[in-house]
């Protein structure tokens, strides 16, 4: 019985070892592609220096996401645990539940006036939890 048992373990690792070394394969493959694909031309190279990178836009995101929930939560008279905010280059979208509507106006006012947003779309609903 143990024989048996240990031969499926055998075929497993085998198995798995096969795998493996054919997806290191593959992938030493296509960064091989990568590195002897021709250089791009200087002018594109240029335009996107001057665009943000995508690292650099996810920072920026979430620093302005953490402003604005550092904004609501010292904001007087607002139950800003109920709030989700999403940031995405300068637009802010509110979404989740404040018990009374005066917060979902004061709520928009608050974020507007934070540094680095340009928009806020406020879904904010009502709820008494």
């Amino acid at each position: 019985m143990d024989v048996i048992r240990n031969g499926r373990a055998l075929a497993v690792a085998t198995l798995f070892a096969a795998f493996f070394a054919a997806s290191l394969q593959a992938h030493a493959q296509d960064s091989g592609a990568a590195s002897s694909a021709p250089a791009a031309p200087a002018a594109a190279a240029s335009s996107s220096a001057t665009s943000a990178t995508p690292t650099s836009q996810k920072a920026a995101d979430r620093s302005l996401r953490r402003r604005v929930l550092n904004a609501l939560a010292k904001a007087k008279g607002l139950r800003a645990g109920g709030i989700t905010v999403r940031a995405s280059n300068g637009a802010v979208k509110l979404e989740g539940w404040v018990p009374e509507q005066a917060q979902i106006d004061q709520a928009t006012r608050i974020v507007q006036g934070v540094a680095g947003v340009t928009t806020v779309e406020n879904t904010l609903t009502l709820s008494t939890f």
